[in-house]
C-alpha cells in the first residue's frame, strides 16, 4: 500500500467520518516527510518514516489514548528527537493520552508527565517526572533498574 493508502486506512474506524481530509492533512503537517512520499510504496521507507507512519495511521483514528512500544528503537538521533517532539505536541496541544513504554529514559523523561519504571513485573519506581530529571539519585535507581547495577 501507498503511504496514503495506509493513511486513510487507520481514519476508517474513526467516530468522525467527515473529517478525514482534515486529520489527513494535520497528519502530513505534523510529519512533512509522510507528504512527500504519499504516493510512495510504504514498504521503501525508512525505519523512522515508518514509525512516524505509524504513528500517523494511528492517530487518524482519533484515539483518546495511544500506546505506543519503543518507538525510538534503532532510529537515528534526530528522528528520536522529532518523534518525541510530536509525541509531546501531542499531549500539549491535544490533551491526549499517550502510555509510552522506552527504555530510551533520557528521551522518555523530556515527554513524560509520569515516569513508572518495571523490574521483573514489579513496579520499582513510579514518580514525577521532572522530579526523576533533575534528580540523579533517581537516575541512578533507573540505570540500576536497567543495567543492574
Amino acid at each position: 500500500l501507498t503511504v496514503e493508502e495506509n493513511l486513510r486506512l487507520g481514519g476508517l474506524i474513526s467516530e468522525a467520518p467527515s473529517e478525514r481530509h482534515a486529520d489527513l492533512t494535520r497528519t502530513y503537517e505534523m510529519f512533512p516527510v509522510l507528504s512527500a512520499r504519499r504516493a510512495g510504496a510504504a514498504s521503501a521507507l525508512s525505519g523512522g518514516e515508518r514509525q512516524m507512519l505509524l504513528i500517523g495511521r494511528a492517530l487518524m483514528s482519533r484515539p483518546k489514548v495511544m500506546l505506543l512500544d519503543e518507538p525510538s528503537l534503532g532510529l537515528a538521533p534526530r528522528t528520536v528527537t522529532q518523534i518525541m517532539g510530536v509525541l509531546r505536541r501531542l499531549r500539549d496541544e491535544t490533551g491526549r493520552t499517550v502510555l509510552l513504554v522506552e527504555q530510551n529514559a533520557r528521551s522518555a523523561l523530556s515527554i513524560a508527565d509520569r515516569v513508572v519504571v518495571l523490574n521483573l513485573g514489579r513496579v520499582v519506581m513510579d514518580e514525577d517526572a521532572g522530579k526523576v530529571a533533575s534528580d540523579s539519585r533517581l537516575m541512578d535507581r533507573i540505570r540500576h533498574a536497567y543495567l543492574g547495577f
